[in-house]
């Protein structure tokens, strides 16, 4: 009886963790959504029009980096990089420059896409106002660490 105790008492502690990240996620992406919204002052019809495409674009772009990412810790656990042999090494670069086409490829489709919708500026003005979003993100996230 004891060990089922304590076996649910850690399943609740894993569910009750897990959960507060995966709002945390969702507040940040709604956080986001509402800064860039405001900062390229876009019209319901724009914004309408372009979350669509902005997610759809930041869904891919973090699947693809997550792909290289995984790719290269893959290695690095399995045989280290100091077991790796000249081919093997060539293969991961390949692997990571095919990536960073296909992130290439990724952004010019939005950027194509995005300029029809809120025109150039505006799509200019993102990348700037992404950055911002970030700096001030983790600027709160540190001064709540201190």
């Amino acid at each position: 009886m004891k060990k089922l105790i304590t076996l649910l008492v850690v399943l609740f502690s894993i569910v009750s963790i897990a959960q507060p990240s995966k709002e945390k996620i969702e507040k940040v992406k709604a956080l986001k959504v509402a800064y860039i919204t405001k900062e390229l002052s876009l019209t319901s019809a724009e914004a309408e029009k372009f979350w669509p495409i902005y997610n759809a674009y930041d869904e891919k772009q973090f699947e693809l980096r997550h792909n290289k990412l995984k790719t290269i810790m893959k290695k690095y656990k399995d045989d280290g990089l100091d077991k790796l042999n000249d081919k093997e090494a060539a293969t991961i670069l390949s692997e990571m420059e095919t990536i960073d086409e296909q992130l290439v490829a990724l952004r010019k489709k939005f950027n194509k896409d995005a300029k029809e919708v809120v025109g150039a500026k505006k799509v200019l003005q993102l990348k700037k106002v992404e950055e911002d979003f970030t700096r001030s993100l983790f600027k709160q996230y540190k001064g709540r660490k201190q």
